[in-house]
């Protein structure tokens, strides 16, 4: 660790602490860029959403139950329309999140085609999980007497941990890492 008492050396600017904490921590204060930018596409994906549902179901009433694969939305649940929504909101979510993990938090010098095919591929199993993993772990919780919104809210828990447990090291090392 460097000592930010001492004056710098000729020619050098002295860093406000701030600035000299990231200095003597990179990776650490990489991981919290990682995690505060990662809102920028959460973000992203709620004012998708918002709009998708204004569009496709209340505008154009896109309200036909969906069933295909894992997905399953209701007429309740919005039907094709909220099926839409969630595609959509979810694939400029990850378009953002990409292009913001990429240039701002890992500043990786990959080539676009390199790294968006693994990204692509992260994100898709990502999603899937988030799709199935929550009814499990609600289950679970409501199995050992939580009520639904303690469930709902450890299943959330669990959701997110996982992608940042997942999704952080693949990103660094595998599908954005520095080259030079």
């Amino acid at each position: 660790m460097t000592d930010t008492n001492t004056a710098p050396a000729a020619g050098e600017k002295k860093l406000g602490p701030i600035r000299q904490w990231i200095k003597d921590h990179p990776t650490i204060w990489e991981f919290i860029l990682f995690n505060v930018l990662s809102n920028i596409s959460t973000i992203s994906r709620f004012v998708v959403t918002w709009i998708g549902t204004a569009i496709f179901v209340a505008g154009l009433g896109i309200t036909t139950p969906f069933h295909f694969l894992i997905f399953n939305y209701p007429e309740s649940g919005n039907g094709l329309g909220g099926f839409l929504t969630f595609l959509f909101a979810e694939v400029i979510a990850q378009v953002v999140n990409f292009f913001v993990q990429m240039k701002w938090v890992f500043k990786s010098d990959s080539s676009f085609k390199d790294a968006a095919w693994k990204y692509a591929i992260l994100a898709v199993v990502i999603v899937v999980v988030n799709l199935v993993l929550p009814g499990y772990v609600t289950s679970l919780c409501q199995g050992w007497g939580m009520n639904a919104g303690v469930a709902g809210t450890i299943a959330s828990v669990v959701n997110t941990l996982l992608a940042v447990v997942v999704s952080y090291p693949l990103l660094k090392f595998w599908i954005m890492p520095k080259n030079k």
